[in-house]
């Protein structure tokens, strides 16, 4: 396939042959990769592949073992992140590098070469910030402070301030992974305006839609290897994702049409109040019935995690009821949840989805540790646990050296696989999952997504509860959205568009999402 580099003749950053080892690991193994001004290049690639290091070599914080990197054809060499930022070349990092108590503006001129030790002229800062405010059309109010900006709006000041600090290349990391879909059109229409002016965005991603949306050439990266670069235009999802993994990835499942059972969840007006009293969940109704995946798309922090606790009993409702598998279980404790049939597949696998330091065999075994197989007569049989691992091991295709190995040298992936192993095992009547795929490379999601499928269609019942607005609409049979702990409307996939669902997210009026589903601005 020809790469169009016709842009420019001499790339704005040109990596040759990288190389960078962590003992006697390949973290990237004779990497190039040239990026011209005018341009958004895309980095993809698994877990593991090798695109952090990559960047962090960039951006000074690593040094490469092998290779030279050439700004505008000059051989350069960054021994710290102050040297790429003197060099015009910024990187915003997943999680904001903001302080959270300081306003807009101070945030933005702080540590800046323009700011000098002893005196500063607050207000010729914000004029020239007010110029780049208006040029690139952000809505920020400088004197804000940062603690009270949404995450979109801290996302925009981190832009802002490389552009106040003259930057010539962006690296960008994961930058939509908090975002609505507002927010990400929003992001996306800024950075298009910063290539028009000359400038180069490397934007690291694992949405595929995005990478095919946003990016003019992507390139891909394997095991530390680079793959090949591709024009985008040129390119499906599917041909990415094959790239991406080595072997063909299915990116659209096949839901079979089953007969909806009895309800398996119950939520009727259910409150929560936080212990100072602010409203966290408002009057939810939902109802999750047998062969049925009911998803919850939303923001983070609008009370998901909230609503996965108060059904599995970890936090006592304000009012309302909740039952499982017909069970009234308001208010009970979490094992009464799960005796009545209840699984759980927590948000954050390693706080409290498993034991880092146990075994594979344990972690599966410790929900249900005094109940056969594993205990017998109040004694406990580990060779027992070994077995029923065992055998989830190659159900479940968990990749592990034993069952015996600790959780802590699993991948991400497979300990995913375990937690789900372990919820499955029971036969569970629900399942609720949350942010099942959260941080996994691409092989590994189409894995939990369609082992989900597969359970739906068996006829477990299903609440989904998950960020990644893709997951949610792939495999849910029914939408819900949930904002400032209030559900927004309730859908079936392919009934809504992106901009209605992220006006939903962000919490607009009805009569806003009728007027763009109509035209009306």
């Amino acid at each position: 396939m020809d790469v169009d580099n016709s842009m420019n003749d001499v790339p704005v950053i040109d990596m040759r042959h990288i190389t960078k080892r962590f003992g006697t690991f390949e973290a990237n193994s004779d990497i190039s990769l040239d990026v011209y001004c005018g341009e958004i290049h895309a980095l993809l690639g698994e877990n593991g592949a090798g695109k952090s290091t990559l960047m962090n070599v960039l951006y000074g914080l690593y040094k490469p073992d092998e290779g030279e990197i050439y700004l505008h054809g000059n051989k350069i060499s960054f021994s710290s992140p102050a040297d790429a930022i003197n060099n015009r070349i910024g990187m915003i990092h997943q999680h904001f590098m903001l302080i959270p108590t300081l306003t807009v503006v101070e945030n933005i001129i702080l540590m800046s070469k323009t700011t000098s030790k002893f005196h500063l002229n607050l207000k010729t800062e914000c004029d020239r910030l007010t110029e780049i405010i208006q040029k690139y059309g952000f809505k920020i109010d400088l004197m804000a402070t940062v603690s009270d900006l949404s995450v979109g709006e801290q996302q925009k000041v981190e832009i802002l301030k490389m552009l106040y600090r003259d930057a010539e290349v962006l690296i960008m990391d994961e930058p939509t992974a908090v975002l609505s879909p507002n927010e990400v059109e929003e992001l996306f229409i800024i950075l298009r305006e910063i290539v028009d002016d000359g400038c180069a965005v490397i934007f690291i991603s694992h949405k595929l839609w995005e990478v095919m949306r946003i990016s003019d050439r992507a390139t891909i990266l394997r095991d530390g290897k680079k793959v090949t670069t591709v024009n985008t235009a040129d390119c499906s999802k599917e041909d990415l994702a094959n790239m991406m993994v080595g072997r063909e990835i299915t990116l659209h499942y096949e839901k079979p049409e089953i007969e909806i059972g009895e309800p398996m969840l119950q939520l009727e007006n259910v409150c929560l109040n936080s212990d100072d009293g602010i409203s966290v969940l408002k009057n939810i109704n939902l109802t999750v019935r047998q062969g049925e995946i009911l998803g919850v798309a939303g923001v983070d922090g609008n009370g998901q995690q909230e609503l996965a606790d108060v059904i599995h009993g970890m936090r006592k409702v304000s009012s309302g009821t909740v039952k499982v598998a017909g069970s009234d279980t308001t208010n009970c404790s979490p094992q009464t949840a799960i005796d009545c049939g209840l699984a759980h597949i927590p948000e954050d696998r390693h706080k409290r989805g498993s034991i880092l330091e146990f075994t594979v065999a344990e972690n599966i075994a410790m929900i249900n540790v005094d109940k056969a197989p594993f205990t017998h007569k109040g004694i406990y049989y580990p060779q027992n646990a070994q077995k029923v691992a065992h055998r989830l091991k190659e159900e479940f295709n968990i990749r592990c050296n034993s069952v015996n190995a600790e959780m802590n040298t699993l991948s991400g992936g497979n300990q995913q696989k375990v937690i789900l192993a372990r919820e499955i095992y029971r036969n569970p009547k629900l399942l609720i999952a949350a942010q099942p795929s959260r941080g996994l490379d691409i092989g590994a999601t189409e894995s939990i997504q369609q082992l989900l499928i597969d359970k739906r269609t068996e006829g477990m019942a299903i609440l989904l509860i998950s960020s990644d607005l893709d997951e949610v609409l792939a495999i849910s049979d029914r939408v819900i959205v949930l904002y400032e702990g209030e559900i927004q409307g309730e859908f079936i996939p392919g009934e809504k568009t992106f901009t209605e669902i992220g006006l939903m997210m962000t919490g607009s009026s009805s009569e806003e999402r009728n007027s763009t589903r109509h035209g009306v601005h």
